[in-house]
């Protein structure tokens, strides 16, 4: 689902675009941000949607205006083909006299869409082994690009006397990461377990 609200605006032959994208529990909450934007934004030309809900499965979304298949459907499908739910994406389009065409409003719109959902981030629900890591200066680049490989998400960097660093892992990388430092130090670098948690991490 998305870390937080986002949104994001693109100009295409004189057509404003934007995008916004909230995380939603439930389909009463989508509907509020649609409301929300259509009250907002009551003089544009169209303010197509898109929303996915991982309870049922629902999927919604609509052209509002627009040619069929050519903004909704897109919108739609930048969050299916991230497999990213919970979500809903509102695009307010204000017309700059210029049609863009079949390709070039699917393009546009998918595009907003996609702008907003990276300035709104992608959390994931899981459950996270927190580790605790104690290493030198030198050692330090070498840890942290081994974290990132291992899809590690780094919460807190503490540059004191040595380098601290606290350090979440999915539950089936953990092993992995764990071995990879002892190989990668020589078991010269601390891993400190500092227990676990089920909680959405932003990823991305």
């Amino acid at each position: 689902m998305p870390f937080a609200y986002g949104e994001a605006e693109l100009v295409e032959k004189r057509s404003r675009f934007i995008g916004r994208v909230w995380p939603v529990e439930d389909e009463a909450e989508a509907l509020a941000r649609l409301r929300e934007m259509r009250e907002k934004h009551w003089d544009a030309t169209h303010n197509v949607y898109a929303y996915i809900l991982r309870e049922n499965g629902v999927m919604r979304y609509s052209d509002d205006g627009e040619p069929g298949g050519t903004s909704g459907m897109p919108t739609l499908n930048v969050f299916r083909s991230a497999n990213i739910e919970n979500v809903c994406c509102v695009i307010t389009r204000y017309f700059g006299g210029i049609l863009l065409g079949t390709g070039g409003l699917v393009r546009a719109y998918s595009a907003a869409a996609k702008a907003a959902l990276d300035a709104a981030g992608v959390k994931e629900m899981a459950l996270w082994k927190s580790r605790l890591l104690g290493c030198s200066y030198a050692q330090y680049e070498r840890v942290r690009r081994l974290l990132e490989s291992c899809e590690a998400v780094i919460e807190n960097t503490d540059f004191g006397t040595d380098v601290v660093i606290e350090a979440l892992l999915r539950e089936d990388k953990a092993p992995e990461f764990e071995k990879k430092l002892a190989d990668l130090t020589a078991g010269t670098v601390s891993c400190e377990d500092a227990g676990e948690r089920f909680c959405g991490v932003r990823i991305r």
